[in-house]
């Protein structure tokens, strides 16, 4: 990665140690949490009632699709995941270190975040942060 990191989705926040994580955005009414700055609960509908979070590292694979076909450049087969997690939220990422192999992603399965260059996705992006799962190997808490 470069010198100065870039995140590649605008829910990636780098701190000034350099360490980047994922920004949420909590409801007060009803606390939900999602994904990224938001003003509107996409909940219980409350407006203005969003504060932002530091979302969880951890979580569980809720659901994944192996892509066995993808634009030209990019490395498949992979497997793309939703995982929930740990305190809330629900995020889209690509699942490392795990064979593109159903037998081998049993859905609950505990994974962490982990951030990388985006280039290992797609090689136009070297130079930009981004997210990624793999195993969270003897979790058992989740």
């Amino acid at each position: 990665m470069s010198e100065t990191p870039k995140p590649a989705a605008t829910f990636i926040r780098i701190a000034e140690d350099g360490h980047p994580w994922l920004l949420g955005s909590r409801c007060s009414a009803c606390d939900a949490v999602f994904v990224g700055a938001r003003e509107h609960c996409g909940r219980c509908g409350q407006r203005s009632a969003m504060g932002a979070v530091r979302l969880g590292e951890c979580g569980r694979l809720h659901s994944f699709t192996i892509v066995s076909r993808s634009y030209p450049g990019i490395r498949v087969p992979f497997v793309s995941a939703i995982v929930d997690l740990e305190g809330g939220g629900a995020i889209k990422g690509n699942l490392l270190e795990v064979p593109p192999d159903p037998a081998r992603l049993p859905f609950g399965m505990p994974v962490r975040v982990v951030f990388r260059d985006a280039g290992e996705a797609n090689p136009e992006a070297a130079g930009h942060v981004a997210h990624f799962f793999v195993p969270a190997e003897g979790r058992t808490d989740g």
